[in-house]
């Protein structure tokens, strides 16, 4: 069963880890993808400018659907097994230089079923695919890490059996090796890790992952990998000034809900101001602002002022600062 998502009802997204809590609202284009690749099993790449809501799309499907939210950001160094697991050599070979000394012994105490203190379990970290397809596994391993790092914040009440929403955010900034390999292992259900010796699979009864992929197309990805997703472009209405004034603002007050401290002219100013930015920007090449950068000026100017004026007059001289991010 494909559980149902409401559209256009605003809700407050609850802070996870590092992630603040903020507000969100499901549009139809994004539940009918949402609940199509749950459908289909196939992950969902989401297409378009920074600022656009794609990573925050991910995280109010997870609370929705009551699955817990796991999460990966791709840089240009990340590798294709930083996915499945992450192994510190160089801590294990500075440990085996310290042992090699003449006349040291090993003080630090060990967990209670491993008797070597250069076995690999020490220094070995579930990623994020270990994490969505071997729950208990990756649970267990991050306790014999003697560094440990990424340990994903599961929801009250959740088991593995209920299944994760896994981010893969900015995959475009990654060589296309990573994609590749990700298809492999989502393909597989199933990844193999060397230093144990063991494979880690979907676990039978549990839910499949509902996979959410991000790009801002620094770099176009390889096509066997967009084929094997379902695609979800989230750009701004930006064709039509007063149905992106009118989008704006409605996506505005979401976000700031009371008229009293955030009138319905700043929202609108601010929309406009952002309207007028975003062409000149596309006219000079430059990026566009978007979506969080009219977020930005309308939270700086509501708390710096606290009348209707002030505020619409403060638009016209901070602006720039939230807009214009490229040399004048």
């Amino acid at each position: 069963m494909i559980p149902e998502l409401t559209i256009d009802e605003p809700f407050t997204l609850d802070p996870c880890g590092s992630w603040p809590e903020t507000q969100h609202v499901f549009d139809e284009d994004s539940v009918y993808a949402i609940r199509m690749a749950l459908a289909a099993e196939r992950p969902l790449l989401l297409r378009g400018d920074p600022g656009t809501g794609k990573s925050q799309l991910a995280r109010a499907a997870a609370q929705k659907l009551g699955r817990i939210f796991i999460s990966e950001v791709v840089h240009s160094r990340t590798e294709p097994q930083d996915l499945q697991w992450r192994m510190d050599a160089i801590s294990r070979l500075g440990k085996a230089q310290m042992l090699g000394q003449s006349g040291t012994k090993y003080q630090d105490e060990l967990p209670k079923d491993i008797t070597d203190p250069l076995d690999p379990r020490l220094f070995l970290n579930p990623g994020v695919l270990w994490w969505v397809f071997g729950w208990q596994s990756a649970f267990t391993q991050h306790g014999y890490s003697c560094h440990k790092s990424y340990l994903p914040e599961a929801p009250p009440e959740w088991d593995a059996s209920k299944g994760a929403v896994l981010l893969i955010d900015e995959i475009d900034k990654a060589d296309a090796d990573l994609p590749n390999s990700l298809l492999e292992t989502l393909g597989n259900r199933a990844f193999h890790i060397p230093w144990l010796g063991e494979t880690i699979r979907q676990q039978q009864g549990d839910a499949l992952p509902l996979v959410i992929i991000t790009t801002n197309e620094e770099r176009e990805l390889p096509a066997a990998f967009v084929r094997r997703c379902l695609v979800m472009e989230m750009n701004l209405p930006d064709k039509q000034d007063d149905v992106f004034v009118n989008w704006l603002y409605k996506r505005g007050r979401v976000h700031f809900k009371d008229p009293q401290t955030c009138p319905d002219s700043v929202l609108k100013d601010a929309a406009k101001l952002l309207i007028e930015d975003r062409k000149e920007a596309g006219r000079q090449g430059f990026k566009k602002p978007g979506q969080a950068e009219y977020l930005d000026l309308v939270k700086a100017v509501t708390t710096l002022e606290k009348t209707e004026k002030k505020q619409r007059d403060l638009l016209q001289k901070v602006s720039h600062f939230a807009f214009k991010k490229h040399r004048q």
